[in-house]
């Protein structure tokens, strides 16, 4: 780099508390798709960036901080998102750590934070010492323009976008826009894939999810995770995802309250496909909330990488009522052999209150068999205590899910995730939140989903932890592994369920 550093964005690392002992060998890393997508959007206005990834250097806080400290930039900012809906509050966890450690070691770096927690709390976020500045919502044109000042004193009151402290107390400027559909191709002109570390070539320090690689250790890097859209338009009560298109500083802000999408074009989006080809990459992740949802982007881009003869190893999201059965051929053509499927509860009654009507009533069988005949794998998501939810209908959930019989599934714990309406209403309902950023990671010591009406938190953490290891442990489900992916996959998959997480909410209290 020739440049002065203006910039140096710090994905940091909060696997171990956020997966116990599955991140040593199971959970997934993942590129930092928005250190990479702020970058290249920085780097395209002139500003000199780089890019930091404790998770995938395996970097120790007091490497990290000597790092930062080498890179000498003007600005430190720590993007705190992920792609799963709780990631940008879990991954505070380690962004949390690390800027309390470098501002006490180095008082004089300029450290800033942007991300889906940081915009659903700017203010609380923007009170700890660590932190000099907040960018709202996904932060694009407040960066540049902040990037633009000396960082301090009365520039930053011109701002918009930022959150910053005058006279010590946190403080936010008039807001600033989201890049708007029009100007996706010009203002998130793609990756900035050549910053990323590596081995002994492009993305091998990454690996995907076990179940994508068909549970073949093998075949998990090199890995890519790539968006060709931004947002959803869907408003369930559960999910925060919408939070980072805010566009105003009204207390109370869900996301719910912006459920816009924007999309690349799709030959925009081929080309970054073609560079990840180029550096040798099959194994990816369509990260967008909605992939199976809109053929006039999806279709184009499916029937670009058959006609480019890629030869990708893929999977995306979809809702069980949004799939398209005449376009999974495509699909299956472009390498994408798994669909993640929302199916979130057996109740339909409990599906519509939490999607707030938005869920339209499906078979859910009919669809998840037309799937696995056209030759693709599922992966279902199951959610355990909803606010209406019961022993009987947490069962019932249960049962749908073992008589499906998916080829993968998740099944989480429901949290009031900050920048969810479901966090507005556990605060006016009275009901207890975590009190730690990993009090809301899934599958974390500390994690503490919400009660329902008629379970404890601690019944529902304990009903998803059994249900969890009934599934892996269910003959049926091993056997099909087995028949798809082979008896060494049917081995891998054993060896995971063998691994117990450790609840803090089920330990027996010391007297």
């Amino acid at each position: 780099m020739n440049r002065p550093l203006d910039v140096l964005f710090v994905n940091a690392d909060a696997s171990a508390q956020a997966y116990q002992d599955l991140s040593r060998d199971y959970a997934a890393i993942e590129p930092p798709t928005w250190c990479l997508l702020l970058a290249q959007s920085c780097r395209a206005k002139g500003f000199g960036v780089a890019i930091l990834d404790c998770g995938a250097e395996r970097l120790s806080e007091a490497a990290a901080v000597q790092r930062i400290s080498e890179a000498k930039a003007r600005l430190v900012c720590f993007v705190v998102y992920g792609q799963n809906p709780n990631s940008g509050t879990t991954n505070m966890i380690g962004a949390n750590a690390l800027s309390t450690r470098l501002k006490a070691e180095h008082p004089e770096v300029v450290t800033c934070l942007v991300g889906s927690h940081v915009s659903a709390l700017p203010l609380e976020v923007l009170a700890h010492p660590a932190v000099d500045l907040v960018l709202l919502n996904e932060g694009v044109y407040a960066l540049h323009n902040l990037l633009k000042t000396d960082l301090k004193g009365g520039d930053l009151l011109k701002v918009k976008g930022i959150g910053h402290k005058l006279n010590g107390a946190p403080q936010l400027n008039p807001p600033e826009h989201v890049v708007p559909h029009e100007r996706m191709d010009i203002d998130l002109p793609g990756y900035a894939w050549d910053l990323l570390p590596y081995r002994n070539r492009p993305l091998d320090l990454y690996r995907a999810h076990f179940w994508h690689a068909e549970f073949n250790h093998n075949l998990r890097t090199p890995f890519a995770a790539i968006y060709t859209s931004l947002g959803c338009k869907f408003k369930c009560d559960f999910c925060m995802i919408n939070i980072v298109n805010r566009v105003d500083n009204a207390e109370g802000t869900v996301s719910a309250n912006s459920p816009n999408m924007r999309f690349w074009s799709p030959e925009f989006i081929l080309g970054e496909f073609d560079k990840l080809a180029n550096m040798g990459v099959e194994t990816i992740r369509l990260s967008d909330e909605m992939f199976f949802l809109n053929k006039n982007y999806y279709e184009p881009l499916l029937k670009g990488i058959v006609e480019r003869g890629h030869k990708f190893r893929m999977w995306s999201y979809s809702r069980i009522d949004t799939v398209r059965p005449n376009y999974l051929e495509l699909f299956r053509q472009a390498g994408i052999g798994w669909l993640a499927l929302g199916v979130e509860a057996a109740s339909q009654v409990i599906r519509s209150e939490v999607s707030k009507g938005s869920f339209q009533e499906v078979n859910i069988r009919h669809i998840a068999k037309t799937i696995q005949d056209a030759g693709l794998n599922i992966i279902s998501n199951y959610i355990f205590g909803f606010p209406d939810d019961t022993q009987k209908s947490m069962q019932d959930t249960l049962d749908l899910a073992l008589e499906l019989n998916t080829e993968m599934v998740n099944m989480y714990p429901c949290q009031a995730l900050p920048g969810s309406p479901l966090y507005n209403t556990a605060r006016a309902n009275g009901w207890a939140l975590p009190d730690s950023y990993a009090g809301y990671a899934f599958l974390s010591y500390e994690s503490q989903p919400l009660p329902t009406r008629h379970c404890t938190a601690a019944e529902v953490l304990k009903f998803r932890d059994e249900a969890w290891q009934k599934y892996f442990t269910h003959e049926p489900f091993l056997k099909l592994v087995e028949r798809k992916f082979g008896a060494p996959q049917r081995a891998n998959v054993e060896a995971m369920a063998k691994i117990k997480l450790r609840r803090k909410l089920l330990e027996p209290q010391a007297a």
